[in-house]
């Protein structure tokens, strides 16, 4: 082995040293700021920002596009990149950070020293997500301070538009306040705000557009009416009520029940395919059509039935029984066990449906037709049908199909008016009785 003589230790410059030193207080420093902006800690940025040194952090612009850097420059932090919305952008500001996570205490420190309101490094403004979020003092403070009430959004959003949960009414009140547009439409989709608060079903969203003047019946780049769109959203059991109630706020104001989407879908059409039976009572109670048919030709009747398989829960029988009480059309009966195959969860449905028939040709295609777990399931409700291949209809439905017949979509208006037992009077509006005869 060679000799190399004696370790000599190299002292590095005074100045080097504190370039390094100054350099180390800076990254902590800003560091620091960071993670007092993501746990909103006001106190720490007052101490940080105050100092002429590190001012210019309140309009600091941070990219966050590199997941993996995002974590390490956390620390300990990790757990926020759960609920974090900056996380996915590439760029955000401190006053994007505070804004979406309601931290107003310092919002408004950050406003005080000088932030800049419009910057929107990522697309949106700060003003987009207090609202996006619901934080109505965020929201306030914002406005306050100068922020554009109608700033538009890379995606072509005014904050009125991503005012899409029920904590954000108090931020739509404020936009409004200060000058949002009523009218605003989105650049691709042309929704309003009204259009937005009835797909995700808003009702004091929806009322607070309404007071201010919003056009009830302003069709967007779709077709769609605030009333088409509040029907065409896809709707669990529990959003069934928050639906019917808009569409009721929109009926009220003015909205017409007959507007067409481009593919001539009315509301009656898309409330049937999302089986929501109190709203397709009101549609009908305020003179929908209910034959008329969309580009692919098929009446809302159609739509129902395609959609009864999974919407059980919805209680499809009453849309069905509603829509025939008003006239509609009726299944080619050589389709009958088609309907019974897809139906066969609901036999509420196929009995209300095989009831607006006075004669029917049941064969061994109708029993082969319904699965073998609802067969047993519901077997004695099924025998009565298939009996029917021996048996004639009973005189008493013989006459309740008479009637019907004779009434020609009158039925609502006419039998409540009969002088008869309640008993009769829903056996001619096709209650259920669980079985066929």
């Amino acid at each position: 082995m060679a000799y190399l003589g004696p370790k000599i230790k190299w002292k590095k410059p005074k100045k080097y040293r504190e370039d390094v030193i100054a350099t180390a207080k800076a990254s902590g420093c800003i560091l620091q700021f960071w993670n007092s902006l993501l746990v909103g800690d006001e106190l720490t940025l007052l101490s940080i920002v105050d100092e002429d040194e590190y001012s210019y952090l309140a309009d600091a612009i941070y990219d966050t596009s590199n997941l993996e850097e995002w974590k390490n420059f956390r620390l300990n932090y990790r757990s926020l990149r759960l609920w974090s919305l900056t996380y996915e952008q590439e760029l955000t500001t401190p006053l994007h950070v505070t804004a979406s996570r309601g931290f107003a205490e310092c919002l408004q420190l950050l406003l005080q020293r000088g932030a800049n309101v419009d910057l929107a490094p990522g697309g949106n403004t700060a003003l987009h997500e207090s609202c996006e979020n619901g934080h109505s003092e965020c929201t306030k403070l914002l406005l306050v301070h100068g922020a554009n009430a109608n700033a538009v959004t890379e995606d072509g959003l005014m904050p009125l538009h991503v005012c899409t949960c029920p904590e954000s009414l108090e931020c739509a009140k404020y936009l409004l306040q200060y000058g949002a547009a009523i009218s605003g439409c989105s650049l691709d989709e042309d929704d309003t705000p009204l259009h937005v608060a009835a797909r995700n079903g808003l009702l004091d969203h929806a009322e607070l557009y309404l007071r201010y003047g919003a056009d009830v019946n302003k069709q967007n780049a779709e077709g769609l009416t605030p009333l088409n769109a509040a029907c065409s959203q896809p709707q669990e059991v529990q959003e069934l009520e928050r639906y019917f109630r808009v569409c009721q706020a929109l009926l009220l104001a003015g909205a017409d029940v007959q507007t067409v989407d481009q593919d001539k879908h009315s509301p009656l059409h898309t409330a049937c395919k999302n089986a929501n039976p109190d709203v397709v009572d009101l549609l009908l109670a305020n003179g929908a059509c209910v034959n008329n048919m969309d580009y692919g030709g098929e009446a809302p009747m159609h739509n129902i039935l395609k959609v009864v398989c999974y919407k059980t829960a919805h209680r499809p029988e009453r849309i069905v029984r509603a829509l025939l009480n008003h006239g509609s059309i009726r299944v080619w009966p050589g389709a009958l066990p088609v309907v019974l195959k897809h139906c066969s969860e609901s036999p509420s449905t196929i009995e209300v449906l095989l009831n607006a028939y006075s004669h029917l040709k049941v064969t061994d295609t109708w029993v082969e037709s319904v699965p073998a777990e609802a067969l047993v399931e519901n077997r004695e409700f099924f025998e009565s049908i298939f009996s029917l291949a021996m048996t004639p209809r009973s005189l008493q439905h013989l006459a309740r199909c008479r009637l019907r017949s004779l009434l020609e979509g009158r039925v609502l208006k006419v039998v409540p008016k009969l002088n008869l037992p309640t008993f009769i009077k829903d056996y001619l509006l096709l209650e259920c009785r669980g079985y066929v005869h």
